[in-house]
């Protein structure tokens, strides 16, 4: 079994045959990929008719895989729409990028690839805590890269997992509840969306998927944090692992509570930058019921 990241040009070994692999795709994990692949962009309508959009690839396992299911739907030509495969480099190693570049022209994915330098400018303003404005300049970027490609739409590899961990991490270091959502649209690029269409895909299938077909992705490529994951996202896996010892559905659960919010029971919230608490909650409950029984009543 092959190593599922690599880090440098030497460990590099090439992937299955295309044919497998799409094949694979079409077969073996259609269930588990492109199955919920395409219930995602129906439940949430996040493709419609003549957009285009921007596949951001990073070369990870997650936006390889992306990349290869937006293509598999674009084979069955439900209805028009276009797709450019966008990538940013941050920063990677001469190998790293090498890497990158392989990979995506051995799957058939016709990247367009741009300089930018994020990880120096973070290593000076934030090595300490790098993720979080790294992500946000790189985000940026592609923003900046769709609007110029004519796109409206980008499409990032955000999967089950990080719906789960971003919910639970927001709840014990933020205060709040707040989950990963399946389409937002930019606050600074008029016109454009971002999508994420891997909502229910579960990385264990994306994994699963990647060893089986041999394919060696990068990690996050970073040249500030190297291989170390962000400590609240390595806690908060370690924490499911455990949880899923006495309840294999807690990630599930975790997911449709998200999908279940019930403001009748809630503390609090905030809608369209506007703060609600209890009182009011209760306030307008009250009015409601009062209203239903004057209804009634007639």
């Amino acid at each position: 079994m092959p190593n599922l990241f690599c880090n440098s040009i030497n460990e590099y070994t090439k992937p299955r045959d295309l044919q497998l692999i799409e094949d694979s795709i079409r077969k073996t994990y259609k269930k588990d990929l492109f199955s919920p692949f395409v219930k995602a962009i129906s439940d949430f309508e996040l493709l419609k008719e003549n957009d285009k959009v921007a596949v951001c690839v990073s070369g990870g396992k997650d936006s390889l895989l992306l990349a290869k299911l937006f293509q598999e739907l674009k084979r069955h030509n439900k209805f028009n729409f276009d797709l450019v495969y966008i990538c940013m480099n941050p920063g990677y190693t001469a190998s790293n990028e090498e890497i990158l570049k392989q990979n995506c022209e051995h799957l058939n994915i016709p990247i367009i690839i741009k300089e930018s330098n994020v990880f120096p400018i973070i290593e000076k303003i934030a090595a300490e805590n790098p993720c979080y404005l790294c992500a946000r300049m790189r985000r940026g970027f592609l923003y900046s890269m769709a609007k110029e490609l004519g796109c409206n739409k980008i499409a990032l590899a955000h999967h089950f997992d990080d719906v789960i961990e971003t919910t639970l991490i927001n709840i014990f270091y933020g205060g709040q509840f707040k989950t990963m959502v399946p389409k937002i649209k930019a606050q600074n690029f008029e016109d454009i969306e971002l999508i994420r269409p891997l909502i229910y895909v579960k990385e264990k299938d994306i994994k699963r998927y990647t060893i089986k077909n041999e394919i060696v992705a990068l990690n996050c490529g970073c040249t500030v944090a190297a291989l170390k994951t962000a400590s609240k996202r390595h806690e908060v896996k370690e924490l499911l692992d455990n949880l899923k010892i006495t309840n294999p559905n807690v990630e599930n659960s975790i997911f449709k509570s998200a999908i279940n919010v019930n403001i009748d029971a809630c503390l609090g919230y905030i809608q369209n930058g506007n703060k609600y608490s209890f009182n009011d909650i209760y306030i307008n409950n009250s009015k409601y019921r009062t209203f239903v029984k004057e209804e009634k009543d007639e």
